[in-house]
């Protein structure tokens, strides 16, 4: 079996679903076998060696928790370091590649909304528009992580759909379960909730997931109530364009903004909310959207990009304006029914992703990267 050296110092140090990706494939990849090595920044290597005790661990110097100084790593040390440890094949998990490495590089692109939703991310986007075309000029393989996101690679950037690799990700069912009563009542009371029902967002408030139409459409939904459910917008730093929505409710609309919510937490707050709501107009794959449906909690979202694929017939769907946000929130607020039957069908459908599978598919296309 080829020895795979998979670049974690690529990690930003906001984590998120990133990180998420990256640790059920370590983990899968320790399970299925794999002859791997690892590198991350100093702080992370006893997490690595605690997911994957087999992997051959490495930690890169200190200054690489500099982004910029970490970009120059990646093309002169990370190459070094995978030669000094017998690698066959570098993957490099987040966009940037080392250009001259000697050896075969397989890439993962997690999305190409910065080409089609290139107005909806912040200035940074320009970097990742920038390593997208090189990874996907340079790279042996390219894994994507849905059918959507290798087509839209294809049609904006003429990728050659020969080299594109489609690997779903995975859910950890001993992270992401139904919550039992003390989760959720945990959950509620970080938030600030104090027994209130909820509806719940995760991910980060940028522009491209919608939040200001869905702050907008939740209070058209609720503004009859007697008595409404909050709005619990989970994660990410707080943008322009979501203040000025929260400013336009009226006083008797709930939205509560903790921040980043502490992993152990996510459980209750996704399986205790009444809906998880994720109208983002674009995504890669739509990791909320599976952790939510593992969690039993009923998920509405656009009929956007791959988020059909992941959701299926198991989540409601909404278009991305307010309006219709608002209509189908009502209409799943009323319905408890509805309700039930999403969190039993997105229990289901979130057992078929798994991290295993993902693994499976990832160690191919190394394979095809060394051939």
């Amino acid at each position: 079996m080829p020895r795979v050296l998979v670049d974690a110092a690529a990690v930003p140090a906001d984590r998120g679903a990133l990180i998420r990706y990256v640790d059920g494939l370590v983990a899968a990849l320790h399970r299925a076998g794999a002859d791997l090595a690892v590198v991350c920044q100093r702080a992370e290597a006893e997490r690595y060696r605690l997911l994957a005790p087999s992997a051959h661990v490495l930690t890169g110097p200190v200054a690489i928790t500099n982004r910029a100084a970490r970009l120059a790593w990646e093309q002169s040390g990370l190459p070094l370091l995978a030669r000094q440890v017998g690698a066959d094949v570098i993957h490099a998990p987040y966009y940037s590649i080392p250009i001259r490495s000697g050896l075969p590089i397989v890439v993962t692109v997690h999305d190409a909304t910065w080409f089609t939703e290139h107005d909806r991310h912040n200035p940074r986007a320009s970097f990742f528009r920038s390593a997208t075309r090189t990874a996907v000029r340079h790279a042996q393989r390219v894994i994507v992580p849905s059918k959507a996101t290798r087509d839209e690679l294809v049609r904006v950037l003429s990728a050659d759909p020969t080299r594109i690799d489609v690997a779903y990700h995975g859910v950890d069912l001993m992270q992401f379960h139904p919550p039992s009563e003390e989760e959720v009542h945990r959950a509620a009371a970080r938030c600030g909730l104090h027994g209130q029902p909820y509806v719940a967002f995760l991910g980060a408030l940028a522009p491209r997931k919608n939040v200001p139409n869905l702050i907008r459409g939740f209070a058209s939904a609720v503004k009859a109530l007697e008595k409404p459910p909050a709005l619990v917008l989970g994660g990410g730093v707080h943008e322009d364009d979501v203040d000025a929505a929260c400013r336009e409710v009226e006083a008797t609309v709930k939205v509560v903004r903790p921040g980043y919510l502490r992993a152990p937490d996510l459980p209750g707050f996704l399986g205790g909310a009444l809906v998880v709501a994720f109208p983002s107009r674009g995504e890669g794959f739509g990791l909320p959207v599976l952790e939510a449906m593992a969690c039993g909690a009923p998920v509405l979202t656009t009929c956007r990009t791959s988020l059909p694929e992941v959701g299926g017939d198991a989540v409601a769907y909404t278009e991305p304006d307010a309006g219709s946000i608002a209509a189908a929130i009502g209409q799943l607020l009323a319905s408890p029914e509805r309700r039930a039957q999403l969190r039993q069908a997105g229990l289901a459908r979130a057992g078929e992703f798994t991290w295993d599978a993902s693994a499976e598919a990832h160690l191919s296309s190394y394979q095809r990267a060394i051939e």
